[in-house]
C-alpha cells in the first residue's frame, strides 16, 4: 500500500514521502480500514514539525482525521465490512489503517466522505467548548482566528444556543462570509483595535473568549473579557506564547484554561458522548453548521496539497483523497 511518511520532524514540504509500505494486519479488536478520505488540520502540521503534544514515534504518517470503508471487521464484527466510518488515528496519510474497533463510528447515511472525514476534530471542539464555557443565552463570545474551519462551526453551532458572536479576522473580504454564518460582530486585527472595538459594541466585554492563535493577538482577547471572564485556550497557530498580564488577572478576576478535545471526550459518561456525535452529525447532515471544501487531491499529489493548505485566503479544507 501507498502511504505518506516522515522519518524526522520538520516542514512538512520538506520531511513528508510517499512510499510503498506492507498491508497492515489488525489484531482481534481491531478493524481494517480502506481511508478514502482525509482533511489537514493545524494539529496535523504540528504533529509533523515535533510541536504537538503527541511526540511522533518515528517514522511516522502523518494525519490525525480521515473517513474510509471496512474491509475486515474485528473478531466481534462490531462493524460489517462495507460500512463507512469516521474515525481518528495516529497517521491516517495512508491506504489502510487498523483503529480498535470501539473507536470507530459509522457514518451517517446521506454524509459525503468530504464531510465525514471532518466530521469528527472541530466539529466536536467546538461542541465540546460550548458545552465546557458556561456560555447562556445572550453572552458574548470571543473567537480568535474566525475565518478557520473550527471558527466558522463554533460560529453557527453558537448562534444555534442564541450566543453572540465577535470574531477576529485578518482579510476584509471574510467580514462579510463570517456575517452571513451568523457573526454579530467581526473584528480585522491589522486594521482594527480589538480591545476598543470590542468594547464599544459590548459595553462591557465579552463573558468567554475561545483562542487558537496564541502570542499578542491571544493577549488583547484577554484584555477584551469581562470581569469575572474566561479563555479558553485551544490553539498555537502563531506559534508564540500568551504574554499574560497579571494585572488584568487578578483585578478582573480572569480565568485562562486549556481544553484539548482528547481529555474532553475521555471525561464523558457513554450517553453524553453518544449525545456529543448525535447533536454534531445532526447539525452537519441538516446543514444548520456548514463545512466548506476549498479543493481535493489525490494523496499522490500531498505536496500539491499542502501547497494549496498554505495558500493565503483559503476558505476552505484541503482533502487527500483516494
Amino acid at each position: 500500500m501507498k502511504q505518506v511518511v516522515f522519518y524526522e520532524t520538520g516542514l512538512p514540504e520538506e520531511v513528508l514521502k510517499l512510499e510503498e509500505a506492507p498491508m497492515p494486519q489488525p489484531k482481534p479488536h481491531e478493524i481494517l480500514i480502506r481511508v478514502t478520505a482525509r482533511n489537514i488540520n493545524p494539529s496535523d502540521i504540528m504533529f509533523i514539525r515535533g510541536m504537538y503534544g503527541i511526540t511522533p514515534k518515528l517514522p511516522s504518517s502523518a494525519g490525525f482525521e480521515a473517513a474510509g470503508i471496512v474491509e475486515k471487521s474485528d473478531e466481534k464484527n462490531s462493524i460489517p465490512v462495507g460500512t463507512k466510518v469516521i474515525f481518528t488515528a495516529i497517521g491516517t496519510w495512508k491506504e489502510y489503517v487498523c483503529v480498535p474497533a470501539h473507536l470507530v463510528i459509522p457514518s451517517p447515511s446521506g454524509m459525503t466522505d468530504e464531510v465525514a472525514c471532518q466530521a469528527f476534530v472541530n466539529p466536536l471542539t467546538a461542541y465540546g467548548m460550548l458545552e465546557s464555557s458556561g456560555l447562556q443565552e445572550g453572552d458574548w463570545l470571543l473567537v480568535t482566528a474566525g475565518a478557520s474551519a473550527y471558527g466558522k462551526q463554533v460560529i453557527q453551532m453558537a448562534k444555534q444556543k442564541g450566543i453572540k458572536v465577535a470574531c477576529t479576522v485578518r482579510r476584509e473580504e471574510q467580514k462579510s462570509l463570517l456575517t452571513q454564518l451568523g457573526a454579530d460582530l467581526v473584528i480585522n486585527t491589522d486594521k482594527e483595535k480589538l480591545q476598543k472595538v470590542i468594547m464599544e459594541k459590548t459595553g462591557e466585554g465579552v463573558n468567554v473568549v475561545f483562542d487558537a492563535v496564541g502570542g499578542v493577538l491571544g493577549a488583547r482577547a484577554l484584555a477584551s473579557l469581562k470581569a469575572g471572564g474566561k479563555m479558553m485556550v485551544f490553539g498555537l497557530l502563531s506559534l508564540e506564547n500568551i504574554p499574560l498580564n497579571s494585572g488584568l488577572l487578578i483585578f478582573k478576576n480572569l480565568k485562562v484554561e486549556g481544553f484539548w478535545l482528547t481529555t474532553w471526550m475521555n471525561s464523558l459518561s457513554p450517553e453524553a458522548t453518544g449525545k456529543a456525535f448525535k447533536t454534531v452529525f445532526a447539525y452537519l447532515l441538516s446543514q444548520k453548521v456548514k463545512v466548506d471544501v476549498e479543493a481535493s487531491f489525490p494523496m499522490e499529489q500531498f505536496k500539491e496539497a499542502l501547497a494549496a493548505y498554505e495558500k493565503e485566503g483559503r476558505n476552505g479544507k484541503i482533502i487527500l483523497i483516494s
